[in-house]
């Protein structure tokens, strides 16, 4: 009788005993969600090849005709005037 008496779990016992459950379940789901996100998620670095530069796709309506060499110095001029383009 003396055994099941002084070995027994009190009150606050089976408190912290749930709550640690509760705890180590909850840190299981969190890093498995966190790891299922992870290696689902798509790469950022993923980037569009760049298009041709306004001066390229001047040239290239030159090249076909579609504009004569004035114009093309007249806007060419305009183009380089104006400074860089921003994105």
């Amino acid at each position: 009788m003396m055994f099941w008496f002084d070995h027994d779990v009190s009150g606050w016992g089976w408190f912290a005993m749930s709550a640690s459950m509760i705890l180590f379940w909850a840190l299981i789901i969190t890093v498995a969600v966190l790891l299922f996100r992870a290696l689902n998620r798509a790469p950022e670095h993923t980037h569009a090849p760049a298009g041709p530069s306004p001066e390229q796709l001047l040239a290239e309506r030159f090249a076909r005709g579609d504009i004569d060499e004035e114009d093309y110095q007249r806007r060419l001029t305009a183009l380089r005037s104006s400074g860089p383009a921003k994105p």
